[in-house]
């Protein structure tokens, strides 16, 4: 039987950091899924004055500072504060998380609703009910839904037939609405309803099993589902992505050096979207930190920080995860997560090989969750990649 992790429920945020194995983890969330370059480039300065010069992307589309010190953060958080990266007000924090699928427009759909629900869920705190730590709103209102397997609670999409519909995490279908303004009504209802059939004490929407009331009939089908945003050329500018999530604070300062780049889009998926960009990064050349190659390994990967970084981590994960990625080949076969321990933080969702720290070594699942039972206990990181490619299990 496996020992469950130590789970805290709730996120780190910046006015209420999270204690880990190198300091302090200050989360940030830019408004909209966006920071201005200026933004960006402050973002880096502290990252390096306060933090361990690190700068990780999670799976929410957060930005975190790691090793900040007790003694570092109030002047840290003064930074975050003037640069407009965190609200002056502690309580704004504690509004629910807002996701925008990445490739908004002003003035489309998904942009008008992160605005209205910024207005509702920040600029007036009593519109919202108080929610578990860990809720959040995905915004998703383009032609196909992209941010499905980013964990949210409530989420905004398009019908197969094109139409706007809210839909409750954990069911299949969703509420037609007429606009965005019924929409944002909507959420807010349903918001009001999930704690008042037991929320408080369920945490999250999916654990909820009441049917939804009969003003929030789930009806409608969404929409297929899209891709995430590939790297490279893009509308807006050039996507890049973030090895394991993560990148020095000097490769991202470098990458915004350029007088092209506007802004900074984020998303779930490791990726960023460096607006006005229009080439690739050095001149066509790998840059030290970010990945450019679509067929790069690593973009299947899923690695939380591990040891020593996390107090919870009994193994480290980014020497095993490089590992196994430079034995991966030209033919990746599906998702790989290596975790720390069983929370899993770095990925909800089944993986085709899921690797998870225990007591100081790792266990192993495949087509499973961190949290599974595992085919294959005990292992140091060399038979966990000698196991792989005995059984040939993921085509490492």
């Amino acid at each position: 039987m496996r020992r469950p992790a130590r789970v805290r429920g709730w996120c780190p945020g910046a006015w209420r950091p999270m204690a880990t194995g190198d300091g302090l983890l200050v989360r940030v969330r830019p408004d909209l899924g966006r920071l201005t370059r200026a933004q960006g480039l402050a973002l880096c300065d502290a990252a390096e004055a306060w933090g361990s010069g690190l700068i990780e992307l999670t799976r929410r589309a957060n930005l975190q500072l790691r090793g900040v010190s007790e003694a570092g953060w109030p002047a840290l958080m003064a930074e975050l504060v003037e640069q407009a990266l965190v609200s002056a007000d502690a309580e704004a924090e504690r509004t629910p998380a807002r996701l925008l699928a990445p490739d908004w427009r002003d003035g489309d759909d998904t942009h008008r609703a992160g605005r209205l629900l910024h207005d509702a869920c920040v600029d007036n705190l009593t519109a919202w009910p108080m929610l578990p730590d860990k809720w959040g709103l995905a915004l998703d209102a383009g032609p196909a839904p992209v941010l499905g397997e980013a964990p949210a609670d409530l989420r905004l999409e398009r019908s197969r037939k094109g139409g706007l519909l809210v839909r409750a995490d954990g069911r299949d279908l969703g509420t037609p609405v007429d606009d965005i303004e019924a929409a944002v009504t909507l959420m807010t209802r349903l918001a009001r309803w999930f704690l008042e059939s037991g929320g408080a004490d369920a945490g999250r929407m999916h654990r909820i099993t009441t049917p939804l009331p009969d003003w929030a009939a789930a009806t409608t089908a969404p929409a297929a589902s899209g891709s995430p945003l590939r790297l490279g050329a893009h509308p807006f500018g050039w996507v890049v992505g973030l090895p394991f999530g993560r990148v020095p604070a000097s490769t991202l300062r470098a990458a915004l050096a350029d007088d092209q780049v506007t802004g900074i889009r984020v998303t779930p998926w490791r990726r960023l979207l460096l607006e006005g960009r229009r080439g690739n990064i050095n001149d066509g050349q790998p840059a030290d930190g970010l990945i450019q190659d679509e067929d790069d390994p690593r973009l299947a990967m899923d690695v939380c920080p591990g040891a020593p970084h996390c107090a919870q981590a009994s193994v480290a994960t980014l020497d095993l995860a490089r590992a196994l990625s430079e034995r991966r080949g030209d033919h990746p076969a599906g998702r790989v997560h290596v975790s720390g321990c069983a929370k899993g933080c770095a990925r909800g969702a089944p993986a085709e090989v899921c690797l998870v720290g225990r007591d100081g070594r790792y266990d192993l699942m495949l087509g499973g969750r961190a949290d599974d039972t595992p085919v294959a206990t005990g292992l140091d990181a060399s038979d966990a990649i000698e196991y792989l490619e005995t059984r040939d299990a993921s085509r490492l």
